[in-house]
């Protein structure tokens, strides 16, 4: 039984929150519902967020889930388990600036917020239950704040640990909250299948039923050295610790990112290497846009690349200084890429990364001596503010405009001509005069 197929277990616990200090809140069906924001008319209809081809479903509401549709699952599958679904390109700049309203809404209960990704979080609300009540009535006033703030549902868990809270949430789904009291957690554990606990993938979850183990409570009553034997010493004793509910683990505040990256599967294997180099000053653009909003600068650029076979391989190469700039990320990525030879190779999916981040106060840019006081940092962050008034991409590199893209999410929004070798100056264009489409 996998994770997304047991049913709520929350009935008959009771609604003791003392001693539950750790919420676990969750944006319901996230991507979706900010997409249906601006949409009101699809509201109650079937709708999954994501591309064409061999891409993946992002999310899509409840209303196509009731039909087999679910995160991650290939596109063409989900069109044909729900025909009659709207399709939404994804918008990640707009998921962003929701995810930063809706993790603010936290932050301003307790700096104590562990994000998990942009849409759910741990919050430890030990140093708040004083001046802001009790965890329920924290929990309602979140999920208040982010139903008028944001505009989308949040469910939220109520627990002693992480783990329970964070499966309290899915319990509580869509538009929830579920309380699990301290001294019924073992109660509400054990009613749960296998692969509930963290660590039971498929490949676990088949193991633990060939030693007849189906539920949380076979697990918990399995002694811990004969799960050590079967699945490995330290597996073995963590799922023996979390069947009892035991989980030390506290809630970390946010640190720096350790990376900033993004990545795009072709809706068709490609071997243009004019192709390619656009497809990785795309994405050396949106990374530096989001390393520049996150006010650090990084050091290490990494390529990605994955071919037809769907064999995969990275490679690295660290600057001189640290840097924040579209323009060193592309010629630094072409660079990487032409290192590899590949004479033509078929690509599935390309990837950029930017690694070894550090705030962007503590950089020190080394001038050149022929480098203008006024250059591409001042352009790029001009750029910046242009698509923060007239909405993402309004100002692109020129080659990025105007002709066929790679991707199927290009080929609905852009164009882009043959470019040269890539290691010329960028010019950037706006779309429209006045910077609209």
């Amino acid at each position: 039984m996998s994770r997304r197929s047991y049913r709520r277990t929350g009935a008959g616990l009771s609604q003791d929150d003392s001693g539950c200090l750790i919420l676990h809140a969750d944006m319901d069906a996230f991507y979706a519902s900010v997409e249906l924001i601006d949409r009101p008319h699809l509201r109650g209809q079937p709708v999954i967020v994501g591309g064409g081809g061999r891409s993946v479903v992002l999310s899509a509401t409840y209303e196509a889930r009731r039909s087999g549709v679910h995160a991650a699952m290939p596109m063409g599958r989900a069109r044909r388990l729900c025909p009659e679904a709207v399709v939404i390109e994804p918008d990640h700049d707009r998921y962003a600036e929701v995810s930063r309203g809706v993790m603010e809404v936290f932050r301003s209960v307790t700096p104590l917020v562990e994000p998990l990704s942009l849409d759910e979080a741990f919050i430890d609300v030990s140093g708040a239950v004083r001046g802001s009540g009790t965890p329920s009535q924290i929990a309602a006033v979140i999920r208040d704040r982010i139903a008028d703030e944001q505009r989308i549902a949040c469910s939220v868990g109520i627990a002693a640990t992480k783990f329970v809270a964070k499966l309290a949430s899915a319990q509580a789904k869509p538009d929830g909250v579920l309380v699990v009291p301290r001294d019924e957690t073992v109660t509400f554990l054990h009613g749960l299948p296998a692969g509930a606990l963290w660590g039971v993938g498929e490949k676990t979850e088949e193991a633990l039923r060939r030693l007849g183990l189906v539920t949380v409570a076979d697990i918990a009553h399995t002694p811990k050295a004969t799960l050590r034997r079967a699945l490995g010493d330290a597996s073995g004793a963590h799922l023996h610790d979390l069947a009892w509910g035991l989980d030390p683990r506290p809630v970390i505040p946010e640190t720096v990112e350790k990376s900033i990256g993004g990545e795009e599967t072709f809706s068709t294997d490609i071997d243009d290497p004019d192709v390619i180099s656009r497809e990785l000053l795309r994405l050396s653009e949106r990374v530096a846009a989001r390393t520049r909003a996150a006010g650090l600068v990084g050091r290490t650029v990494v390529i990605k690349i994955r071919f037809a076979d769907f064999s995969t391989i990275t490679r690295s190469r660290t600057l001189p200084e640290h840097t924040d700039l579209a323009r060193v990320l592309h010629a630094t990525a072409l660079a990487l890429y032409a290192r590899l030879g590949l004479d033509r190779a078929r690509l599935r999916l390309v990837g950029v990364r930017l690694e070894g981040l550090r705030e962007a106060s503590e950089g020190h840019h080394q001038m050149t001596l022929d480098e203008r006081p006024l250059g591409w940092r001042e352009a790029e962050r001009a750029v910046d503010r242009a698509s923060a008034r007239f909405g993402a991409g309004a100002v692109r590199p020129a080659s990025l405009v105007a002709q066929p893209a790679a991707t199927e999410e290009t080929a609905r929004h852009r164009r882009a001509p043959r470019s040269g070798d890539g290691h010329g100056p960028l010019r950037y264009q706006a779309r429209h005069p006045y910077g609209r489409e």
